[in-house]
């Protein structure tokens, strides 16, 4: 795999930070795909996080929301003396880590045969969408007429 050196842009951008550091994370991640995983895109700005945990029960999993990382941790006590002839069905513990875009945040989780489905809604603040601002000086009229015209 490849490696890349970020310092010649640590040099010349301000407020990048969050971006090298996911990049940077993204280099140094594993290949460990446990436990197996989907991401959906379910509307605009609705999404869905499906998770195969198959022989873990609800509250063997515990779902961790903060500002921009979800974390998810699964943890089962082995049942002594088991005696098995073949084990394909991995059920050691877990943490996966899922970082978020601003303003995304987790709305619930639900778990329906094996797998923990958690929903994730993108919701941006009144402040920080677009509004129309009035000219001084310009007719009330006009500004009307094209808040009508656009709805």
């Amino acid at each position: 795999m490849r490696t890349y050196d970020f310092s010649p842009l640590w040099r010349s951008t301000v407020g990048f930070d969050r971006l090298f550091d996911l990049a940077e994370m993204a280099q140094r991640a594993g290949e460990d795909n446990y436990p197996p995983y989907n991401i959906e895109r379910l509307a605009e700005d609705r999404y869905q996080i499906s998770l195969a945990v198959a022989g873990f029960a609800p509250e063997d999993i515990a779902i961790t929301a903060e500002q921009n990382v979800v974390t998810i941790e699964g943890s089962k006590t082995e049942k002594a003396e088991q005696d098995f002839l073949y084990r394909g069905i991995s059920t050691r513990n877990f943490k996966r880590q899922f970082n978020l875009a601003d303003y995304v945040q987790v709305r619930n989780a639900s778990f329906d045969n094996g797998l923990l489905k958690i929903e994730l809604v993108r919701e941006i603040p009144e402040a920080m969408k677009p509004r129309r601002i009035a000219i001084n000086g310009a007719q009330a009229d006009n500004v009307q007429k094209l808040e009508a015209r656009a709805a």
